[in-house]
């Protein structure tokens, strides 16, 4: 059987919307359980999650520790069965999706990690400039439409629409939580990270692109300062994910020559009026600018744990 896991934070409403269209999957051959980890809700839904008990195969706990991968690892307690499918608590899934991926589990023993298409569900009509956004993935998690099936980079798998093969947590492997949601600022990569961490570990990754989930956009999420601030979360967790990057007074020196060129372009795009300039300079720009913060506080971390280091020698 497989395992479909869950973390949720007040969102009662769609979580609702999302375990209805949960009714409609069709069931894998060796049957399929949902945990679903409420991180410390304070809506509905608890009253949400009690009214699915015994028309889906659910199981529920709670996990107060804020943040999505404490929730995830407390998740992967109640997990059975030889994959764990991760997703979202506002993601739509298709009535064929764990049928595709425990297909493509059974169909190709040799890979580990499995990750699905990801559609948008627009909340209401997206404006013009939304098609400015070269690559959807960091801003609204939407998969690329041009992957096909076959061995992808892990890279390219995200959280609402992946599968990893339960030794692997077997093994002992968790979630960092140290990345990815946790309240209103916070790295970005909860899944990207463990993902990559497997990846260099050797497990390889496959992609299944008729295993589908919509992933609703929010309308406030249809906002420019919405987009600018999630590519500072965005940079956050690039750099947290960095293979040792090199550092110069604790910050990647690359960043001493690319943040001022950016700032710089920003100034010539605005000067000559060109909107759709503007809005990718902007975003590169607080892409630097997330790693930079990121770079300050894991300095001040490691400056703390060598001085609590030394004060305890």
């Amino acid at each position: 059987m497989l395992t479909v896991l869950l973390a949720t934070r007040n969102r009662a409403g769609v979580l609702r919307d999302v375990l209805d269209s949960y009714l409609a999957l069709q069931a894998p051959a060796a049957g399929w359980k949902l945990v679903v980890v409420d991180n410390g809700s304070t809506d509905q839904t608890g009253e949400v999650l009690a009214s699915f008990a015994g028309r889906l195969p659910l199981q529920s706990l709670s996990e107060p520790k804020l943040g999505k991968n404490f929730a995830l690892n407390r998740g992967l307690t109640l997990a059975e069965g030889d994959l764990v499918v991760f997703t979202d608590d506002d993601a739509f899934p298709h009535p064929q999706w764990l049928v595709e991926l425990r297909k493509s589990a059974d169909s190709h023993p040799d890979f580990d990690l499995f990750g699905g298409s990801i559609l948008p569900r627009w909340e209401t009509p997206p404006p013009k400039w939304v098609s400015w956004i070269d690559d959807p993935g960091p801003v609204y998690t939407i998969s690329d439409s041009s992957l096909r099936e076959g061995p992808v980079e892990a890279v390219l798998v995200f959280g609402p629409n992946m599968a990893v093969r339960s030794r692997i947590f077997h093994a002992g492997i968790r979630f960092d939580p140290s990345i990815g949601p946790r309240g209103a600022s916070y790295p970005m990569g909860s899944e990207t990270e463990l993902l990559l961490r497997l990846e260099r570990q050797g497990h390889r990754a496959w992609f299944v692109p008729d295993a589908v989930v919509e992933h609703f956009i929010r309308a406030e999420q249809l906002d420019r300062h919405w987009v600018l601030q999630r590519a500072i979360r965005w940079g956050r967790g690039r750099f947290r994910m960095a293979q040792n990057p090199k550092l110069w007074l604790g910050f990647p020196r690359h960043l001493v020559r690319d943040l001022p060129l950016q700032a710089l372009q920003i100034a010539a795009a605005g000067l000559f009026f060109r909107p759709e300039t503007l809005f990718h300079a902007r975003w590169r720009f607080n892409v630097l600018l997330g790693m930079a913060r990121e770079a300050r506080l894991a300095h001040r971390e490691r400056r703390s744990q060598q001085a609590s280091a030394l004060s305890l020698g």
